[in-house]
């Protein structure tokens, strides 16, 4: 299994089948960034995430798939608290982000789907795409693609010399 970089969109995987994996945020909230475009080419998603709100209690850490096409189901993993920063934190949560990653690749591996997702949680969520990047890599069970849009790519460097300090992948894990 291997973790690919390419510049295109995510809601058009180029390997399928796959899983578009995103996140979500706490509080029934979905209209900003990636959704947007997730929604304009699939109603379905945000549809059952809302569903989710009125008939469930989604949790942190949860993950709902969605069939939108044969070959193509999306995850909404709850991994976000709220839409706002709180003072100095983010609604980014890191360990929600893993456990919904461990459903999406359980469900992956078992139906012969690779992943695609965005940088998911590094952008609104304010997370840190070194740290969310090393959780994907230490949940991944099937091959991974992670999109950047054509318009985006130059603000992303995959180069890790800048990179946040390392995280020890034990305490989001435990």
């Amino acid at each position: 299994m291997e973790l690919h970089y390419l510049i295109g969109d995510a809601t058009e995987p180029a390997v399928r089948p796959a899983i578009i994996t995103h996140c979500c945020n706490s509080i029934d909230s979905w209209g900003r960034g990636f959704v947007l475009a997730l929604s304009a080419k699939f109603p379905e998603p945000e549809k059952e995430y809302h569903k989710w709100f009125a008939t469930g209690n989604p949790k942190l850490g949860d993950a709902q798939f969605v069939q939108v096409k044969p070959d193509l189901l999306v995850a909404n993993v709850i991994g976000q608290e709220g839409t706002r920063w709180q003072g100095n934190f983010a609604p980014i949560r890191y360990e929600a982000i893993a456990k919904g990653l461990e459903k999406v690749y359980q469900k992956a591996k078992a139906e012969g789907h690779v992943v695609a997702l965005p940088r998911i949680g590094a952008v609104l969520a304010g997370g840190d795409w070194f740290t969310i990047d090393k959780i994907i890599r230490g949940t991944m069970t099937v091959d991974t693609y992670v999109y950047t849009l054509p318009a985006e790519a130059s603000k992303w460097s995959e180069t890790y010399e800048n990179a946040a300090p390392d995280i020890d992948l034990n305490t989001i894990f435990n």
